[in-house]
């Protein structure tokens, strides 16, 4: 069912990106065993080899059943109040959250996971919701470690890149056309930012002056995630872009492969495309005539490896997740 967001004129103003490397350690947990979410975190899933199996993580997944949807209790992952927040603030504000706040949450959650409040875990969390948030940030903050942490160097060049990005599709889309460029869900128009959803609950909010906040993140792929309540910012997180060839490294002969698969026209297309760029400017870096570039943009559209989207008088192409991992060799 979608989500409604109501923006007044203060809010249009007070929109920002953000990064929450706690979010982001919730999400890895997440995918850990959500089947879909696999897809282009496998490599990192098989370069975990055993180290996750040593996290016993049942007193946060049974926040995150499998399948959903289901409301994940607000202050495991709140939204950060700095653009880059670092882990051990992050860690530090949930470990402060108020304990009435955060037993309203659970049971708001456990109120969408049938059998959760009277299974043995969720009477104990309920019970004593000061120490359950004592344990769920200690067990977030072993999975950060474990999870995260090792990887968080490429994770945050990721996320830094797409909110320059973001930026710069701001300064000449505008704020309307910039929601629906970060997800095929997201549509903005007179005031109302609707949010197409897989929650079975409608969601409806008047920011109020809030604003928005928006943060890119790997492991939320291919999802987007919002439902934020009082007292909490409104927030949509989203799939950052180029998580496709996030772990991919490339191999040997890789080039010369895709070539072989695609032809050597369209692989030297989608290899160019580290960057969203025209069929102009396109043919120009690879010196080749605008109708054979249009010609493989069309093919590699249809193929799924790409997309479109114009901005101003020009239409951008950019590699779709699947044509980014194709083109790193992953």
């Amino acid at each position: 069912m979608p989500m409604y967001m109501r923006f007044g004129p203060e809010d249009l103003l007070r929109c920002r990106f953000a990064i929450s490397p706690v979010f982001e350690t919730h999400e890895a947990i997440r995918t850990l065993r959500r089947t879909e979410r696999h897809g282009y975190h496998r490599p990192w899933l098989r370069s975990l080899g055993d180290a996750a199996a040593g996290l016993d993580l049942a007193p946060l997944w049974i926040f995150m059943p499998n399948p959903g949807p289901s409301y994940t209790p607000d202050f495991l992952g709140g939204p950060p109040r700095d653009t880059y927040t670092s882990v051990a603030d992050g860690l530090a504000r949930l470990r402060a959250t108020d304990p009435a706040l955060a037993h309203a949450e659970m049971t708001m959650s456990f109120g969408t996971i049938p059998g959760a409040a009277e299974s043995p875990l969720g009477r104990k969390l309920l019970a004593d919701p000061a120490a359950a948030i004592s344990l769920m940030a200690d067990l977030t903050e072993r999975a950060w470690h474990v999870l995260v942490e090792p990887f968080w160097p490429r994770l945050r060049d990721l996320l830094e890149a797409d909110i320059d990005y973001r930026a710069r599709q701001l300064a000449s889309a505008g704020l309307g056309e910039l929601f629906a460029l970060l997800h095929h869900r997201l549509s903005y128009a007179d005031g109302l930012l609707t949010v197409s959803t897989k929650s079975r609950d409608r969601y409806e909010r008047d920011l109020a002056g809030d604003g928005l906040l928006l943060m890119p993140s790997a492991f939320v792929w291919p999802d987007v995630v919002t439902g934020f309540q009082p007292p909490w910012q409104p927030t949509v997180i989203y799939p950052a872009r180029g998580v496709g060839s996030l772990w991919a490294e490339p191999g040997t002969g890789a080039g010369q492969a895709l070539a072989k698969l695609l032809g050597a026209g369209r692989a030297a297309v989608l290899a160019a495309l580290d960057e969203p760029a025209s069929t102009s400017a396109l043919a120009r870096r690879l010196g080749l005539a605008p109708s054979s570039v249009s010609a493989h943009l069309t093919v590699l559209k249809a193929a799924g490896l790409l997309t479109s989207h114009r901005e101003r008088h020009r239409v951008l192409y950019e590699r779709t997740p699947l044509g980014g991992a194709l083109a790193a060799g992953g």
